[in-house]
Formats: structure tokens, sequence, C-alpha cells
């Protein structure tokens, strides 16, 4: 596949040909610690046939970070980050490699953040910039051939200058490794941005956000705040509410379900994100027999790879890619009067000369646009349904006045996507 890089106008990413490329990750944070190969193809395959165009997973994990993987190898002697196991990276590579052959892109990190700061969890915190630089190094030249997505951090915050020293020591290591052939981001804990430590970086390619595991979480606002920054970077919400998660970690209150899924994929992409990470609570721990689990999986692993939001997600990566996806910028002004709050929120984008434009109405609301913002001329407008990526065409209308589109229902789980496309293009 190749490299990926910045777009010229920095707020996407695109291969070196100038292609679009449209970030569709899925959390698989334990897949290089839990699974062994025959598992591990399973769900890659299952992935890429899903439409995923990235894999985020981590090569020093957090939950029983002490147990040998499916090869009977520990990642570290000794858990001395310059001295890495040749069993456990033989695994890696393997895996990289089958990600790269169906492909999809390596969203790498190269350690969970409790191995650095353990604010919460396990640790060990084993790094310092010294053996940071070392590791990083190591795996930036390791990988440097691969197709991979460089992702630092993990869930956890800066909180001091030596933090800040290993997490920048680290990307230099890979920087010097792999000559600066993947991109880097840094991955945040929940309801924080990489933007408040890194966002003036040079390393720091993208910008990452959590907006973490509560029902109708406002990411919308998250990304817009990032979209706006300066100097201007592509932007992603890399960890929203997962599909099968306890709402706000308490299972009383009910578990996130494929429509949570549905409005933190539009609400972020709409608002300006360059793509979108999906989430589901068993997939991302391989919930199983003979591992403990995290926070009260529902399911396990090789049933719930098969729950509604894994598929359905594909559905707002092929709307993007099917129009302009390099024309395309957050439009909130489209929207007359309040777009709503919460869970009724209306989000909506624009190609940058009026040849397409999306609305987002997570209750099926009808939803008024202000035509006079777009280009005059006749628009073919239509619903299409993030459920199954059906259309119901609408008719057409003139880009004159303010107009009110009707979805063809309503009610809660009931959203669609409105779409206006100008008719000469």
């Amino acid at each position: 596949m190749g490299p990926l890089i910045v777009s010229a106008d920095a707020r996407h990413l695109v291969y070196e040909s100038g292609k679009p490329f449209f970030y569709l990750a899925d959390t698989a944070w334990e897949l290089l610690h839990r699974l062994d190969r025959d598992a591990t193809s399973i769900y890659l395959h299952d992935r890429a046939t899903k439409g995923f165009t990235v894999i985020q997973t981590v090569i020093l994990a957090e939950h029983e970070y002490s147990r040998p993987n499916a090869d009977g190898f520990l990642p570290l002697v000794d858990n001395d980050p310059a001295h890495p196991t040749d069993g456990y990276f033989a695994h890696v590579d393997w895996a990289v490699h089958e990600m790269n052959s169906l492909g999809l892109y390596a969203g790498l990190l190269p350690t969970w953040g409790d191995k650095w700061n353990t604010l919460w969890g396990a640790g060990p915190e084993i790094f310092t910039p010294e053996n940071a630089f070392t590791y990083g190094h190591f795996l930036g030249e390791r990988y440097h051939h691969a197709d991979v997505i460089w992702i630092l951090g993990g869930d956890r915050p800066i909180e001091s200058d030596l933090h800040r020293a290993i997490t920048n020591a680290m990307a230099a290591g890979i920087r010097h490794g792999d000559g600066g052939r993947g991109l880097i981001t840094f991955h945040p804990p929940g309801q924080r941005c990489s933007s408040e430590w890194f966002h003036d970086a040079p390393w720091l390619n993208f910008n990452m956000a959590q907006t973490g595991h509560k029902r109708d979480r406002d990411n919308y606002t998250t990304i817009a705040a990032d979209y706006a920054r300066i100097p201007v970077k592509p932007c992603i919400d890399a960890e929203p509410g997962y599909e099968d998660h306890p709402n706000d970690f308490d299972a009383s209150k009910g578990y996130l379900n494929d429509y949570d899924v549905r409005k933190a994929a539009y609400w972020s992409v709409f608002s300006g994100a360059c793509g979108h990470t999906y989430g589901c609570h068993p997939i991302w721990q391989f919930a199983q027999r003979g591992w403990s689990p995290v926070t009260h999986p529902q399911h396990e692993w090789l049933e719930a790879k098969d729950l509604p939001g894994a598929s359905q997600v594909q559905h707002l990566r092929h709307l993007v890619e099917s129009r302009s996806p390099l024309k395309g910028i957050p439009d909130q002004s489209l929207i007359v009067g309040n777009s709503g709050n919460s869970g009724e929120h209306i989000a909506a984008m624009r190609a940058d000369d009026g040849s397409y434009a999306f609305a987002y109405s997570p209750i099926g609301a009808t939803v008024t646009v202000n035509m006079n913002l777009l280009p005059c001329g006749r628009y073919d407008v239509s619903w299409m349904d993030p459920r199954t990526g059906g259309f119901c065409i609408a008719g057409h209308v003139d880009a004159t006045a303010t107009v009110n589109f009707t979805p063809p229902t309503t009610g809660d789980g009931q959203d669609w996507v409105l779409v206006l496309d100008r008719a000469t293009t």
C-alpha cells in the first residue's frame, strides 16, 4: 500500500500518490498478546471484509502483561525495553505482515501508557528517555518497510517533564529508525486530546482524541476544537464509546449499542475528522475463557465480532469516498436554527465547491438547510440509511432560500443522513 502522508491542506491523510485515505480503525488493543495465529487470521479477515483500513493494537499490552503470548514469549528480556525478545517480535512481524496483506495498516502502539505512567493500572513503569529512544529506534528500523501508523501514548496523560521526555525520545527513535516513513500520533486518556500536549511537536502528524464510553458524549465539540487549532493538523476520535461497553463503565446503566456507534462516527467525521475509530468492548480485550474479563463483557470476542456496528461503520467510509473526500469541510452554518444538543445533535458538512452536502440527523428530525450557502442550481436529494448504506431518493430542490427536509422515519434509533448532490456534478 505504501506510506501515508498528510494532505497539502493538512486536513486529511492521503497516499503518496495523493489518493485520499479514510482512516477507519478497529480497536484491538490486546490482539498481539492474547491471540494465536489462527485466531488472529479469523479476526483480521473479518475486519478486512467489513471495510476497515487500520487495526489499532499494542505491542506491550496492559492487562496480564506478565503472562506470555500464545507462543510462550514475553516481549522483553527482564522488562528491559532495550532488549526485545526475538520470539515475541516474530509474532508481531507475522501479524503486521498479515494486516498489510489484507489491505490493513497496522496502527501500532509501542507500549500501553502504564509502562511510563502508572497513574492507574499494573505497570510496571520501565521507560526512561534513553531506553525509550532505543526501543523506538528498534521498532522504526524493524518495521520501516511495513505499512504502519505509530501511535504513542496509550491512555495516559503527560503529567511531568519526564513523561514528555520519554514520549519525545520514543518518537525521535522511531523517526531515526524508519527514516520518517510512518505517520506518528498520540493516544490520550478519556476526554483528552493529543493536542493538549503535543500539537506543536514536529513529530505529531495528526491529532487523536479519546471521547470515551458514555452515551451521547459530544465528540463533535472535541473534534471541532481540534479542527480549529493552528497550525492545522488532521484530527480523529480514536476512542469513542465502544459497542457493547457498559454505559459510563456502569452495567446498571445499560450497554452502548450500534446506534451509539453510528452517532459518534457521523458526528466526528461531519465535524472535520479525517476518519474514525470503531471499538467493541469484547473485541479490544479479546474476551474468552482463560483470560480475566475487564469491565463486564457480555460476549466472547468470536461472537462479538458480528455485532451490527462493526458492519455499519463502513457505510460512512463509502459515503465519504463516493464523493470528493479532499473537498469536504465541516459547516454547521448550513443548519438553520438550533442544531440540537446531546443525542439529538445534527452535524453538517459540505464540499468546499458546493458540489455536495451531508447532514446527519440522529433521531430522524427534520433538517432545515440554508440553501443560499450553496452554489445556485438544482440539487438531487436523497436519504442514506446508516444501518444499511441504502438510499431513499427524495427528488430535487433548487439552491434558494431555506428548505425543510424530512427523513423517511423518525424517533430514537431512526438516524438518517441527508445527501444533497449538485445536479451538474
